[in-house]
């Protein structure tokens, strides 16, 4: 491998990071300590990690109603989401978007847009605004399978190929629109073949290969900042937890959510560091406490931060 030892460690320690924030925050509400509902990330690290690794710290990023790991991997703090997701004054959004509309400007995250397909007109506009403004700055889109079957889909990126703007789309491809998978909703075999209709480059990789994913949404993004218009890559994955928090998965197959299992990005990657001596057991079992530490302080500091003030709902608002 090509990476130092520090990045590659710090790319695994973010996936589990955003593994261990999931599993902690899905238990939270399954007790009914937090409010609202989720839509969680497991099993899809690899690429919030491989794509936001690649970017500056001022280029900005779109999310869905499943923003959580594109949140960590962006660098928002578990302690601000926390706080957000407890609904507390002190969260990243003052408490007013919970799961679904999570996000912070200063880090480079537009809150997370939960309609379907939303957030691809928002990203094709920020990237027409670093552009008119000739500013070195990319925008990526992530978005579901689902998404590229949406009206605002189409008029988006095609606006984006024509204008050549810096932006770079990102298709998850969990395999399920909820419980709809992906091949009775289109018969692409690779879902970034839609790219040709709009004359861009469209690229299929493995979603669950931190480095391949890296690379690759490296390239598009250095192609973007260049002046040489958008990607559209498509990142195959597979969601190993519900659509949302009550979803038993009983649509997936049983031997494929096995196969999906085995192919897990964050035990993949670790075996991996492993094998080619950039970590030893001591050091990922090191990580892993750290983690664990880290989210257990943030749920302290979250279950006794203030809530928002009755007249905080009139902040934010614009005529």
């Amino acid at each position: 491998m090509k990476h130092d030892n520090q990045f590659l460690l710090s790319l695994y320690r973010q996936m589990l990071l955003i593994r261990r924030f999931e599993e902690r925050v899905k238990f939270l509400f399954l007790e009914g300590i937090m409010p609202g509902t989720i839509h969680q990330y497991q099993g899809e690290e690899a690429v919030a990690v491989g794509v936001c690794s690649a970017l500056n710290p001022d280029d900005i990023i779109t999310s869905t109603h499943r923003p959580h790991g594109h949140a960590i991997a962006k660098g928002l703090s578990v302690e601000s989401m926390l706080h957000e997701l407890f609904g507390k004054a002190t969260g990243c959004c003052g408490g007013k978007g919970g799961s679904m509309h999570m996000g912070d400007l200063s880090r480079g995250m537009v809150p997370a847009i939960a309609i379907v397909g939303g957030g691809v007109p928002v990203a094709t506009g920020m990237a027409l605004g670093f552009k008119m403004q000739k500013k070195k700055r990319v925008a990526v889109c992530f978005m579901g399978d689902g998404a590229i079957n949406e009206g605002a889909f189409h008029e988006a990126v095609n606006m984006g190929a024509i204008w050549s703007l810096p932006v770079v789309y990102v298709i998850e491809n969990n395999q399920y629109a909820a419980s709809f998978h992906v091949s009775k909703a289109t018969l692409l075999k690779h879902l970034s073949d839609r790219a040709a209709g709009y004359g861009i480059p469209g690229i299929t990789i493995d979603g669950n290969d931190v480095l391949a994913v890296h690379e690759t949404a490296g390239q598009a993004i250095a192609r973007a900042r260049a002046g040489q218009g958008p990607t559209l890559l498509e990142a195959v994955t597979y969601r190993i937890t519900g659509h949302s928090r009550r979803d038993p998965c009983n649509y997936q197959p049983e031997d494929e959510r096995k196969t999906a299992l085995k192919n897990e990005p964050i035990g993949r990657f670790a075996r991996v560091l492993l094998e080619q001596g950039a970590a030893n057991e001591d050091t990922l079992d090191r990580i892993s406490l750290e983690v664990d530490a880290e989210i257990e302080r943030a749920v302290d500091s979250a279950r006794t931060a203030p809530s928002p003030a009755p007249e905080d709902a009139l902040n934010g608002l614009f005529a």
